[in-house]
């Protein structure tokens, strides 16, 4: 029985589950968007938000922690000076997970994994608004169409509705 097991393994070893998820965290902090599984994705959001939190706090110390898990100096340093500034205001749920649909081969669900901040089709600023331009009906239109015929039909319909009951 799985009693209290959280962790998805995934399949693989303790140890190359762990590269994997940093790999994947390094490429996602590179790219800003990457395409996966759903299960590694729903595991990689539990490796990368903890990881975006501790950028918050720019210090010394937070950097050594998060090099120890990504392993990759580039990788710290994008996250620190990109990722950090961007996301200094947000509580958490610093990423997005869409679903993509199915993979041909093993039918696997397949889904693209986003930090939010950086997809420009979700983020809606409140400045860049478009206005939407009304167009009136013509006065000839509602000048020729009368008005007794549409209220003698209406008084119709509803004589004739309850009849039908």
């Amino acid at each position: 029985m799985r009693h209290a097991k959280r962790i998805n393994h995934l399949g693989r070893t303790d140890a190359h589950r762990k590269a994997m998820l940093s790999n994947m965290a390094t490429s996602l902090i590179m790219h800003k968007r990457i395409n996966t599984t759903l299960a590694k994705a729903k595991e990689l959001r539990k490796y990368v938000e903890p990881l975006v939190t501790r950028c918050k706090n720019d210090t010394t110390h937070s950097r050594r922690i998060v090099f120890s898990q990504l392993h990759n100096k580039y990788a710290v340093t994008e996250l620190f000076r990109e990722i950090a500034p961007k996301v200094a205001t947000r509580p958490g749920g610093y990423t997005r997970i869409l679903k993509t649909g199915f993979r041909k081969g093993d039918n696997a669900e397949m889904c693209m994994m986003e930090f939010v901040d950086y997809n420009e089709n979700y983020t809606v600023e409140s400045g860049a608004k478009k206005k939407s331009t009304r167009t009136r009906r013509s006065s000839k239109k509602s000048a020729q169409a009368p008005a007794e015929p549409v209220a003698e039909a209406a008084a119709e319909t509803v004589n004739e509705a309850p009849a039908a009951e």
